[in-house]
């Protein structure tokens, strides 16, 4: 008689076959590309109508190339020429991780131009994300739900950031995947490397920390759980696979953790690194939390931001169409906050953690939902977990729609942003 605890679970159906099949990482790089040249035309052209933002003495690269460069890019531009300045109270570049912004000193040493670096930089890491995104999502889902995956990920409203602009959320990505395939083949220590480089990149790179050593006590659970259905089984008969690990199996796999283990540790180096620095260089390791409550930021710890309370003002007040910009992130967060339990019924409770973290840090510290778009995108498994949800849906047309929606939204808010209009 079959028990709860060691009944057989089938492999999602497809699985199998998509892992079977090549991985087509050519064709999801030429779409990349593709997407990217269009969305460089819409903001080329939308960057005639934008208001002069007084970035001429900046802007040296190709006209086609200053629609990509808006907002953070100046603060990003500024840290690549000058390095880091810190007054209390007042907006300061320390707000910004180092690991981008290094990145575009060192890449604009070699092309002679910060702004070109910037935009480089950003797509090179974009269409390695989506690349190393495609390949996860490939031996995890059936290849319907894979290529579905993909397709979100690179129509997502908000992956404009993916495609040029001088922002650090594609390399931050790209670290984020990066370190997880890494812990897959159960690289622990290069995995905490990479990982170190998305904490260095993003206050949000707490999450890849967390989700790595999660991941890690999740895989040595399923390892002894393997071991032990191993043991209990007849001589020749099949393995069955049991049900996931719950929580209390990943507290007692602590017991097992051993030296390689530790190497996803390291990834908290990139977070410490930067607030020793910031120690060393301005008395203050937590200078960057201070200064999001500055005048102009207004990112404060509090009620009023946990509550919302400006975001709700405006709603009521105006201006409305800034309240849609804002209410269309919300509604991305809203969306990615629904499909975390699809992430861990999926993925596990690694990549869960990680979503959860991802999500939780710009939902719980923004005052009005600013920028919560950018955070969704780089939350992977969320939107992995949408591509899965969309092809295992028995209504034809939800695909098809949601990503068209998904499609007009990315030129709309493309377009919008090449004329300078906050949309994230």
């Amino acid at each position: 008689m079959q028990t709860p605890t060691d009944r057989t679970v089938a492999p999602p159906e497809g699985v199998a076959g998509a892992a079977a099949s090549a991985y087509p990482w050519r064709r999801v790089l030429a779409v990349f590309a593709g997407v990217s040249v269009l969305l460089t035309a819409v903001v080329a052209w939308s960057d005639r109508y934008r208001p002069d933002s007084g970035w001429a003495p900046v802007l040296q690269g190709p006209d086609w190339l200053d629609g990509w460069f808006q907002y953070d890019a100046g603060w990003y531009f500024h840290i690549a020429s000058n390095g880091y300045f810190y007054r209390p109270g007042e907006q300061s570049s320390i707000a910004f991780f180092p690991a981008y912004p290094l990145g575009v000193r060192g890449l604009g040493q070699l092309v002679g131009d910060y702004q070109v670096a910037g935009s480089l930089l950003a797509v090179l890491c974009g269409g390695l994300a989506v690349v190393l995104f495609g390949s996860w999502v490939w031996q995890r889902l059936p290849r319907a739900a894979a290529v579905t995956a993909i397709a979100v990920l690179m129509l997502y409203p908000y992956a404009f950031f993916l495609y040029g602009a001088m922002y650090a959320d594609s390399l931050f990505l790209l670290c984020a995947v990066g370190s997880f395939l890494l812990l897959e083949r159960r690289w622990f220590w290069a995995a905490g490397l990479v990982g170190a480089l998305a904490t260095a990149g993003r206050p949000v790179g707490v999450a890849v920390a967390v989700g790595l050593v999660v991941r890690t006590l999740e895989m040595l659970a399923e390892d002894r759980r393997d071991r032990a259905a191993a043991a209990a089984a007849a001589p020749g008969a099949t393995v069955p696979v049991v049900d996931r690990p719950g929580w209390r199996d990943l507290l007692g796999a602590l017991r097992l953790v051993r030296v390689r283990h530790l190497g996803v540790l390291l990834s908290s180096a990139g977070l410490v690194a930067w607030m020793a620095y910031l120690w060393v260089e301005f008395d203050e390791p937590l200078a960057f939390v201070e200064v999001e409550g500055a005048p102009g930021w207004n990112q404060g710890v509090g009620p009023r931001t946990w509550f919302k309370v400006v975001y709700l003002g405006t709603l009521v007040k105006g201006p409305y169409a800034v309240a849609a910009l804002l209410t269309l992130q919300a509604l991305a967060c809203l969306c990615a906050v629904l499909l975390v339990r699809r992430v861990w019924r999926r993925f596990g409770w690694g990549y869960a953690a990680y979503a959860v973290v991802v999500l939780a840090i710009p939902i719980i510290g923004t005052k009005d939902f600013m920028g919560t778009g950018r955070y969704v995108l780089v939350a992977f498994p969320v939107l992995a977990a949408a591509g899965d949800y969309l092809a295992s849906s028995g209504r034809r047309w939800v695909r098809p729609l949601a990503l068209g929606t998904c499609g007009v939204l990315l030129l709309v808010l493309t377009y919008l942003f090449g004329r300078s209009v906050a949309v994230s």
